[in-house]
């Protein structure tokens, strides 16, 4: 009986030391990342479209040999945020990693409608592509990572067919949008209502950017017919996956847990339900969905990197 007593009492101080191991670690992470402050980019504001938004940083590595390329897209609910939100720590890993990185801001809310956002961002894929020479970046491994809203678009770019125009006057859009991979956080996959109240709950459409029409140019009264029902499934990546998709890293840090009553609405529109059933879908079609979570403890800028790199190298 003591053994037993013995060896609970060991196996109960092993999982405190390794939570407390886990929290020095997230302690340290958490430091370095206030250390670290971004480098310059080679590019500042570059121009990539027409519209005053249409705008980049670029941060190129040292590297002889035309390198992957990751575009970073914004969150802020297509309403608000900038290419600023560019983390520093995921900025320094992608460039170790031999990426160059493209940071965009595009058209938001009030001045743009859908799909003009995502078009904007679509076009700053194919200045990418167009300027590849210039850049020295290789226009065949272009992937793209972005939280939230800029998750989303980054998905819906993966997922929709190509958007060249081969025989467009501009030469910009001759280029392909098509993505190797993409790495996300806490990006919407649908806003079908259907899909989002069965995988989420019916609090993330309350969500106010979701609900009040403004994305759509619609008055909120109108969110409910016909036409805005079909602008959510035009809105949503997962209308658009197919079996010749590229594979998805994403990553969810709202807990995973059915919302209640103290529930934000924040909380709803970024909830790992959105995960799961973009990871359904893309198992049905075996295409790889890793979907990661904070309560799984692992490095996860760590592993978004080593995800690119699987698909950029």
């Amino acid at each position: 009986m003591l053994k037993k007593i013995i060896a609970v009492l060991f196996l109960i101080f092993t999982m405190l030391c390794a939570g407390f191991a886990q929290d020095e670690t997230d302690a340290k992470t958490d430091a370095k990342k206030a250390e670290i402050v971004k480098p310059k980019p080679d590019i500042a504001d570059g121009k990539y479209g027409e519209f005053a938004a249409n705008t980049f940083d670029l941060w190129k590595p040292k590297s002889k040999k035309p390198t992957p390329l990751v575009v970073f897209i914004h969150g802020g609910g297509l309403a608000s945020g900038s290419k600023e939100k560019l983390s520093p720590l995921q900025l320094e890993k992608m460039l170790e990693a031999g990426f160059a990185v493209m940071a965009i801001n595009y058209r938001l809310t009030g001045e743009a409608v859908f799909p003009q956002h995502f078009m904007d961002c679509a076009r700053a894929i194919q200045y990418a592509r167009y300027h590849a020479k210039e850049f020295n970046i290789n226009p065949q491994l272009v992937g793209a990572t972005g939280g939230s809203a800029g998750g989303m678009i980054s998905l819906w770019l993966g997922f929709h067919d190509d958007l060249a125009d081969p025989k467009n006057a501009d030469p910009v859009l001759r280029q392909s949008t098509r993505l190797k991979v993409m790495a996300v956080s806490s990006a919407q996959t649908t806003l079908v209502p259907a899909l989002v109240e069965k995988y989420v709950g019916v609090l993330a459409t309350q969500y106010n950017s979701y609900s009040n029409g403004k994305m759509f140019g619609l008055k909120k009264e109108e969110m409910t017919s016909a036409k805005a029902l079909q602008l959510y499934k035009e809105i949503s990546p997962l209308t658009f996956l197919t079996r010749d998709d590229p594979p998805v890293w994403a990553f969810y840090s709202i807990p995973d847990k059915s919302l209640t009553d103290k529930s934000t609405t924040s909380e709803a529109i970024h909830h790992p339900g959105f995960g799961k059933v973009l990871k359904e879908q893309m198992d049905k079609l075996k295409v790889e969905c890793r979907l990661r979570h904070k309560d799984d403890r692992q490095n996860v800028t760590g592993d978004m990197v080593n995800f690119l790199a699987k698909y950029l190298k």
